[in-house]
């Protein structure tokens, strides 16, 4: 069905104003952290910041090392992205190219993990990475996410959509299940692994909870620990947070817009087969 042009820019018009409401806190944080102390605490508050500063920023970096705290997120979300891609892609084309007993009651044990709270196995793993002496360590925030059903389950549900025909004359050319794997499979699944590295990257760039359990050593600090430097007890320096908060923002920007144009089809074409 054609939609009518009227109806086209009442729709456009309200997802506009939708967008734009969903940005004003972050066009807010934005711009509050360009203000100076005095404009940031007057009331009633000031739309723009006059004049311009970008004191805040330097205070934050001369406060805490925070170099040495975006190269230890870098280095745990990229790590763990790409262990991400690699192990759910596996499983994922495991499950829906090969036929063996017990498939099925992989897929649904894999899927029905994803009602089980994090809090519930947060104990368990935590004694297991201490049993293998990986905690206070950066393995002990890469290792624990690097599979996830979600993950599993988009990769099997989009590489249904592969004909199973185009991998038996691959097979049939003397081609390996590696070469397979590598050389067809990763190519046509472009799509969708943006899709998981967006995501994979957006929760382990946040994520606060488990490395404040994991890690005890400041040194070893991601950057969302080293925010919650700037909020004491009795106050809290709005300034440099919202500074550093501007910052951790520019990472996940960055790879939403570079992998933007696989987004949408990443997540229609894995929901077409099951």
């Amino acid at each position: 069905m054609v939609m009518k042009p009227m109806v086209k820019i009442v729709i456009y018009s309200l997802l506009s104003v939708a967008a734009v409401v969903w940005l004003l806190p972050v066009l807010w944080v934005v711009i509050s952290s360009l203000k100076t102390n005095s404009d940031l605490y007057s009331f009633p508050p000031k739309l723009w910041p006059q004049p311009i500063t970008f004191e805040h920023f330097k205070e934050a970096f001369r406060k805490g090392d925070f170099g040495l705290y975006f190269m230890n997120s870098t280095i745990v979300t990229v790590s763990s992205t790409l262990l991400l891609l690699l192990i759910n892609s596996m499983a994922g084309f495991a499950l829906a190219k090969y036929r063996f007993r017990g498939s099925a009651i992989i897929l649904i044990a894999f899927v029905s993990t994803l009602m089980i709270p994090i809090e519930v196995i947060m104990i368990p793993i935590f004694k297991v990475l201490s049993a293998l002496g990986l905690y206070n360590s950066l393995l002990a925030i890469i290792i624990p996410p690097a599979a996830t059903p979600t993950g599993v389950f988009l990769m099997r549900q989009y590489l249904l959509s592969v004909p199973d025909e185009l991998l038996e004359a691959a097979r049939m050319d003397g081609a390996g299940e590696w070469k397979i794997y590598w050389s067809i499979i990763l190519p046509i699944a472009k799509p969708i692994l943006a899709v998981l590295a967006i995501f994979s990257f957006m929760w382990r760039w946040d994520d606060f909870v488990w490395p404040l359990i994991a890690i005890s050593d400041p040194s070893k600090y991601t950057i969302q620990l080293a925010l919650s430097n700037f909020i004491g007890e009795y106050n809290v320096d709005w300034g440099s947070l919202l500074a550093m908060s501007v910052i951790t923002m520019l990472p996940v920007l960055i790879v939403f817009m570079v992998f933007q144009r696989y987004f949408v089809s990443g997540m229609i074409t894995s929901g077409m087969k099951g």
